[in-house]
């Protein structure tokens, strides 16, 4: 057994149970998992936590539209989620909802604790609020107009509020930071919540609501709620049995602080900023790491159940597998950028990587085994050439493995276990069985050939068992299929080549670990899949907005809007939000920034006549003047189209 190497304990962020989740939001659980698969090989004693975040003005508004309670609502979700996570094989030893009774009376406790020593305090808020987001911004965080988060729409909100003093604790928060530089990883994560959060300067942080309900109350001022912040952030110690009193579970002294906190990169602000002042204030320890993973995206842009382009994890399973499915999630995402995933690249990882390296090795080595030497592997010690290679290659992927994980490059270290498994086929057209096989004086020779094959394996396959453990089982059943777990290593002893014992027989039925998928037939599923999709969102769902005051013929007349067209457009060069134009209004040429780089590239801007407010008062968006807005439509999935004129109507031209 491999050296009790101490506890170790790993989050992820607690999906938001809004509705089911899309294969993007299921990477991270896979990821995470991973992680604590290869944690426990290691021999760490591993507590790996997730769940589901439940409250809010979203799913009360969400319940409402359903005709449901709320409570309904997210047992519901978070049942779905659950089912999904469980579906994906992952490894989690609690899964904690935010309506758990023991997570609520411990939130309702710390709220009660920060208030009685002066970190919180009540006052009024007034401000921009993102539903989406469940965020409030000031009119200068906003982008356009916009949250800045998402690029939805906000909506003006005022309404007493408790908050928390941010500011008491910003200091030692940035030398904590300093003190422990892997503590925000990426790099450029640290440096972004160092110089845009952290070092200007922190407001204040609402930290209840009385607008909606559907919430853990205040105990003392029960008509307020305690707000995301302080309920969803504390889940990770309550989880472990954390109490404000004292009386912690021994859980929580067992595996507090945190070894990792896996979120996704949108969420990083709340978890290095929010997250440890809070701990700060409550005299508790801070994580170790939060790394702040990329996201997973569709090829053909932001996914939406009514164009049916959403992935969802369990449609992938039905297709390919769920091992396959972790593959594919792992293998595509990089250490820092987003990655890509597709129909198409998914079929050809299928045929290349899997059903080709991995499972035609595995079932040929033991075909030609079954058919030389009925089933029995032979270790003879008649070595050629090409073998010191292959030991060299199966005895260093372990060390190289410890190396990527070290620092969180999953996916490379599942690529190097792959690189293993290439070598093996490699060694196969070296050494040439079929050719040994015709010369009875080679003999020994060619039973060398199916031990080493049969060994680096071994060794591949548990390498691969944090990644994908249900085809670490398959492999070792045809291996050793008297006893499997014969061919079960611990770890400390996977860079080691020979364990295997001489004599031992393979299975005399081999199995297909993966199928070749065929892109037609793997197409025609998922435009059922499409059509399902499109016929669950059901009738057209117009975008909701809310309504504004009342106006008056005198108050539209304040707002001056022009034709304007576009002779130039490029990339405002410090924003990836922005673009900046110069528009002909007449005999003038305004330059304007506007926030629409995601909806279209600057050429295509260019030559169009767009709606222009023009009586604007002129404003600095990344450095850049902007004289004016362009008009634009939105709606609830995200899509923007510029208002443009359908005829040709000269530049300059009022808009009434």
């Amino acid at each position: 057994m491999p050296q009790n190497k101490g506890p170790y304990y790993i989050t992820t962020a607690i999906a938001y149970a809004s509705g089911k989740p899309h294969v993007g939001n299921t990477y991270e659980i896979v990821l995470a998992d991973a992680i604590a698969r290869f944690k426990r090989q290691e021999g760490y004693d591993v507590r790996f936590q997730t769940g589901t975040d439940e409250h809010g003005q979203k799913i009360e508004g969400k319940a409402d539209a359903a005709g449901v309670t709320p409570k309904e609502y997210v047992d519901k979700t978070a049942g779905e989620i659950k089912r999904i996570w469980d579906l994906m094989n992952t490894s989690y030893d609690r899964f904690i909802r935010t309506t758990d009774e023991d997570h609520e009376r411990q939130v309702q406790k710390i709220f009660k604790k920060l208030y009685d020593q002066g970190d919180i305090y009540k006052s009024h808020y007034e401000g921009w609020y993102c539903t989406a987001c469940e965020s409030f911004f000031t009119e200068s965080q906003l982008v356009d107009g916009k949250c800045p988060d998402c690029g939805g729409d906000v909506h003006k909100e005022e309404e007493e509020a408790y908050f928390f003093k941010m500011s008491k604790y910003a200091d030692q928060l940035i030398q904590y930071i300093e003190d422990h530089p892997q503590f925000i990883q990426p790099e450029s994560r640290k440096n972004e919540m160092l110089n845009n959060f952290l070092r200007p300067g922190l407001q204040d942080l609402c930290v209840s609501r009385t607008s909606f309900k559907w919430g853990i109350p205040v105990d003392f001022d029960p008509k307020h709620v305690v707000y995301v912040w302080i309920d969803a952030l504390s889940n990770y110690i309550t989880g472990l049995g954390y109490d404000v009193d004292g009386n912690h579970d021994d859980l929580y002294k067992k595996f507090w602080p945190a070894d990792l906190h896996l979120i996704g990169k949108d969420i990083i602000r709340f978890h290095t900023i929010y997250w440890p002042i809070m701990l700060m204030a409550l005299g508790e320890p801070l994580p170790k790491q939060v790394f702040g993973h990329p996201w997973l995206l569709q090829n053909d842009g932001k996914m939406s159940k009514s164009k049916g382009n959403v992935i969802y994890a369990d449609d992938l399973v039905d297709l390919f597998g769920v091992d396959a499915t972790r593959y594919f999630l792992i293998h595509e995402m990089p250490f820092e950028n987003d990655g890509v995933i597709s129909w198409d690249l998914m079929v050809e990882r299928m045929n290349s990587e899997l059903a080709n390296t991995l499972g035609n090795l595995v079932n040929r080595t033991i075909a030609m085994t079954n058919k030389y030497f009925g089933g029995v592997v032979t270790k003879t010690g008649v070595e050629g050439e090409v073998d010191a290679d292959l030991k060299k290659v199966a005895t260093s992927v372990r060390g190289l493995e410890l190396d990527k994980m070290k620092t969180l490059h999953v996916a490379d270290s599942l690529t190097e276990i792959f690189k293993l498994f290439k070598r093996c086929n490699k060694y196969i057209d070296e050494t040439e069985p079929w050719i040994l096989a015709k010369d009875e004086e080679k003999k020994d020779r060619l039973a060398e050939v199916m031990y080493n094959l049969t060994e680096a394996i071994t060794i591949g396959a548990n390498l691969l068992e944090p990644y994908m453990p249900e085809t670490t089982d398959r492999i070792l059943a045809q291996l050793y299929p008297e006893n499997p777990e014969a061919g079960k290593r611990d770890f400390d002893v996977l860079d080691q080549f020979g364990l295997r014992e001489s004599g031992l027989k393979v299975t005399d039925k081999p199995e297909i670990l993966f199928a070749r998928a065929d892109m037609d037939e793997v197409m025609v599923k998922v435009e059922e899949i499409v059509a399902a999709q499109k016929a669950a969102a059901g009738a057209v769902k117009y975008p909701e907005v809310e309504e504004k005051a009342e106006i008056t013929i005198d108050d539209f007349d304040k707002v001056q809007i022009r034709v304007g067209e576009v002779l130039k457009c490029e990339k405002v060069a410090k924003s990836k939000k922005l673009l900046v134009s110069q528009i002909r209004i007449g005999e003038e040429v305004r330059q304007i920034v506007s926030g629409i780089a995601q909806y279209y590239k600057p050429e295509e801007m260019v030559g169009k006549k767009v709606a222009v407010v023009t009586n604007l008062k002129p404003v600095k968006l990344c450095g850049v003047e902007s004289y004016g807005m362009i008009l634009c439509a939105s709606d609830d999935d995200n899509n923007l189209s510029a208002l443009t004129v359908d005829k040709d109507i000269l530049p300059g031209s009022e808009i009434h």
